[in-house]
């Protein structure tokens, strides 16, 4: 696509980073309404498939999926222009918070601004659940995959169940597939330099702080690991960096943990942009610059894993899905994917409470977004505005 093509693409980017609350099932339904639905970068199906993938792979899930689309519409230098689009200024906003949490404690904005946010997130939600669903659901085994991917998750909230049902759901399909040779061979031709640079900057930076007592290289060892370690959205990752930072090495206060993760629940963009405020935090006492310093360390460290996997997966994706095996195994995937959205809707749902107006603003989000109307970031302004006023 020529540059013009790119600045529109990276405008509908940023339009999804300013209407993106509430954790990857949510980002899912504003991809859907303004990639899919609105733009037709891709089909629904399309968007199954990316969600699965990136379900299973470590990460950041909708950062590596918004990338994944990216790599799709321009190759890899739109993926990395998206990846900056995306995360840039939810971590620039994170890190100065780190320079004035006292003051945001004190003011409690997340609290009384954003009341109306869960179920407006919850409305994204089930229209992406609604719009996916349609399409991967095609006869009653892919019904009941999605059915069990929803209750599974529903009862088992841990991070290992959500990688572990999507194989299920993948094996379950292979298994009842009449086709024959489901295993034909394909070129690949896989870029190994990321999969090289991933290992490296995992053994690098922990043999560095090893042997360097240095906070920043410390810091972005520690980030790069929960990058890695880590399948699913930012609420995954928090319990891990609370035991090190807070705990462990009392980088920062319980307090000054939770006004940080408070607010980042507020704000549009990956929840994984905390790592620039945490990392902000922990790097306190040696300057502004130093400071700065370790923000980025937080913000890059935990991004990167994410995104020099995706840089490795995707290229061979589309070539992986001429094995039939893999395209029929497909169809299982995205069938689960959309029941793990399915249970997260149930989840936030309750999370915020069966109250008279939660209800309202969750049924005019999804009126809103199945009729057109208003683009996702007005819907999120008006939410806003409902909770100050209210």
């Amino acid at each position: 696509m020529d540059k013009v093509a790119w600045m529109t693409f990276l405008k509908d980017v940023f339009i999804c980073s300013l209407g993106s609350y509430g954790g990857p099932e949510a980002h899912y339904g504003v991809f859907a309404d303004q990639l899919v639905e609105k733009k037709k970068y891709l089909t629904e199906e399309e968007l199954g498939e990316l969600i699965g993938l990136t379900g299973i792979l470590p990460g950041p899930s909708s950062t590596q999926t918004i990338v994944a689309i990216g790599h799709k519409v321009g190759g890899q230098m739109l993926a990395l222009l998206t990846m900056l689009v995306w995360s840039l200024p939810v971590l620039i906003f994170m890190t100065l918070l780190s320079f004035s949490s006292e003051f945001f404690s004190k003011i409690n904005i997340s609290k009384d601004v954003f009341r109306y946010i869960g179920p407006m997130a919850v409305g994204f939600i089930i229209v992406a659940a609604y719009r996916i669903g349609r399409k991967v659901v095609r006869n009653k085994l892919t019904f009941l995959m999605l059915l069990m991917g929803a209750v599974t998750t529903y009862f088992i909230r841990e991070p290992w169940i959500f990688p572990l049902v999507l194989i299920i759901g993948g094996l379950i399909s292979i298994m009842t597939s009449e086709e024959k040779d489901l295993w034909n061979r394909v070129k690949l031709n896989p870029p190994w330099r990321y999969l090289i640079a991933f290992a490296i900057f995992a053994m690098g930076s922990l043999l560095l702080s090893l042997v360097w007592d240095n906070r920043i290289i410390d810091l972005f060892e520690k980030f790069y690991r929960y990058g890695y370690l880590v399948i699913g959205g930012g609420q995954v990752v928090v319990p891990l960096m609370y035991s090190e930072m807070v705990e462990l090495n009392q980088f920062m206060t319980n307090e000054e943990f939770l006004t940080g993760f408070g607010l980042v629940q507020g704000l549009p963009g990956p929840m994984f942009s905390f790592s620039a405020y945490a990392g902000g935090m922990a790097a306190r006492g040696n300057g502004v610059v130093y400071q700065i310093l370790g923000a980025m360390a937080g913000g890059v460290g935990i991004f990167l894993p994410g995104l020099l996997l995706i840089f490795f997966v995707y290229p061979i994706w589309e070539n992986l899905k001429k094995i039939h095996g893999i395209k029929v195994s497909l169809s299982g995937i995205t069938a689960v994917a959309s029941g793990l959205i399915t249970s997260a809707a149930i989840v936030l749902m309750q999370k915020n409470g069966f109250t008279i107006d939660n209800i309202i603003v969750i049924l005019i989000t999804v009126l809103l977004l199945l009729s057109k109307k208003l683009p996702a970031p007005l819907i999120v302004l008006a939410v806003i505005i409902a909770g100050f006023l209210l």
